[in-house]
């Protein structure tokens, strides 16, 4: 009889982690001017298109780029496929993919003989291919019924944390509170976003991008009398995104925010 019940309760938990899996993520693409963005979304359990669901965007970095439609999932999909989050958020979920010939943001970028690279942050200027397929794609979801559209959230980390606060930039009166991880801007765009609850994470070591560009727009945003939330990690290198998932509070900080 204990072996039984031992078996039954291993195959609940079998059952249990094969419904929360990347493929989960319905596989979809948006097509605009002859450019395609390869678009993952995770629908909520017992989706119900007459109900109302708030909607979480989230921008990969430079290293799960290309047209597969997979490796945009490498970081951040387990946190929203955790039992826990579907069960308490009800959130449509959107991954969207960025090309290897594009960027998420118009920054300039140099790399030295050491392969360092440099990044020059453009204040304003026109989108990427990837950002216009983003915009585009935005506005469709806008039209979807059963969309909140209080309740518009974006983050991402490395090349999708400067994605976010580019995002945030052009679409000031969309998103209800954003996250970034170990991205940057030019302080002079912070401007446009500063009504914007954000919370920004960085890690101390990080050689890739230099946290500075984070700590300059905590700054500007405080001197702007801003809600910001601000993370250095002073051990973390350029992956302060496993640092930041682990925040307990992050979700619930970003769920709890509508758009006024």
């Amino acid at each position: 009889m204990k072996k039984l019940v031992f078996f039954f309760l291993l195959s609940i938990g079998f059952i249990s982690l094969k419904g929360q899996v990347k493929s989960d993520f319905v596989k979809t693409s948006f097509v605009m001017n002859g450019d395609t963005l390869p678009v993952r979304i995770l629908y909520p359990e017992n989706f119900d298109p007459a109900k109302k669901y708030p909607l979480m965007l989230f921008l990969h970095g430079r290293g799960e780029s290309g047209n597969d439609n997979e490796k945009q999932l490498v970081h951040g999909s387990k946190m929203f496929l955790d039992p826990a989050f579907r069960k308490k958020y009800q959130a449509v979920v959107v991954f969207p993919q960025c090309g290897n010939d594009s960027y998420w943001s118009n920054v300039h970028i140099t790399t030295d003989d050491k392969g360092k690279r440099s990044f020059s942050f453009q204040k304003g200027g026109k989108p990427t291919v990837a950002m216009k397929l983003l915009l585009g794609y935005l506005e469709q979801l806008e039209d979807l019924n059963y969309l909140d559209h209080d309740r518009f959230y974006v983050g991402g980390l490395s090349m999708g944390g400067m994605g976010t606060y580019e995002l945030l930039r052009r679409e000031r009166r969309t998103f209800a509170a954003a996250f970034a991880i170990c991205g940057g801007d030019n302080v002079k765009n912070v401007k446009k976003y500063d009504q914007i609850p954000l919370w920004l994470f960085h890690g101390g070591k990080d050689d890739i991008v230099d946290p500075q560009f984070t700590k300059n727009i905590a700054v500007e945003l405080e001197n702007r009398g801003d809600e910001v939330k601000l993370n250095i990690y002073p051990n973390a290198n350029h992956n302060s995104w496993d640092s930041a998932f682990a925040e307990k509070d992050l979700l619930p900080w970003l769920f709890s925010h509508k758009r006024n």
